[in-house]
């Protein structure tokens, strides 16, 4: 399924996103060493039951998951990089965590996620992969013009995450959004340009650039939804949803949006 939102519709995706991006915000400024990562999602689920938002997540099912998922984020530590299931767990100096969130608001959901170092040993390796995934977003945000293709913006992303050195998965990208947290078309993190669905003013993307230092290939972990590197290598994810525009994209996960 791909929807177009009218304007009520994506009038209300950007309030969406202003929350998921302001609740990131104000868990990394409440995470530090010593937090524990099952602290993060009950902060989480306050912060979301406060404003009035549903999780898309606690009650989620799907075809890469073991059951309900059962949480209200994704805490991705280090070897994990999508998908991490909140454990206890406590943060430790130059931990390498990852946040990702959906939340719905009035009916229409807003997807994104950050990366970022615990602490204050920050590995240059770590510091370098986490800029590249937010490089390869900017260039992949760019490319969503109307009229594009998925292909464009895929290629976009591609050709940054590859520039950097890493490969790149093809299992696991970017995402339509809208009503419900998955839809089409499927955002691949390396692509052709001019290829695929063609981008239409009201149309929402999450996209989602991550890598893996190493490799591109991932293992399940015995909870049933965390993917880790395979070779226990560090990870690292970025994700905003936007807007496609008239005037091009809109991203709709920044705090102040």
């Amino acid at each position: 399924m791909i929807e177009i939102l009218d304007a009520r519709e994506l009038a209300q995706a950007k309030e969406s996103g202003a929350l998921v991006g302001g609740i990131l915000q104000s868990l990394k400024s409440r995470t530090a060493v010593g937090t524990n990562l099952l602290d993060i999602d009950q902060w989480t689920k306050a912060l979301i039951a406060e404003a009035g938002g549903q999780s898309c997540y606690v009650d989620y099912e799907a075809s890469f998951g073991r059951g309900p998922f059962g949480h209200y984020i994704c805490t991705a530590v280090n070897d994990a990089v999508l998908h991490g299931k909140p454990s206890d767990y406590q943060l430790a100096d130059g931990d390498l965590l990852t946040l990702d969130l959906a939340v719905s608001l009035g009916g229409i959901a807003a997807d994104a996620a950050i990366s970022f170092i615990v602490g204050e040993t920050k590995a240059p390796a770590d510091v370098a992969m986490i800029d590249a995934t937010e490089r390869a977003l900017a260039a992949g945000i760019a490319a969503a013009r109307p009229g594009a293709r998925v292909g464009d913006i895929s290629r976009a992303i591609g050709t940054v995450l590859g520039a950097a050195g890493y490969q790149i998965n093809m299992e696991f990208g970017g995402h339509g959004i809208g009503s419900t947290m998955h839809q089409d078309p499927h955002v691949s993190n390396m692509g052709r340009p001019g290829r695929g669905y063609q981008l239409r003013p009201g149309l929402l993307l999450a996209l989602e650039p991550w890598v893996m230092q190493d490799t591109a290939e991932l293992v399940t972990d015995d909870d049933g939804w965390t993917l880790r590197s395979i070779t226990g290598c560090r990870t690292a994810h970025t994700e905003h949803t936007i807007a496609i525009t008239p005037d091009g994209p809109e991203i709709l996960t920044l705090p102040s949006a």
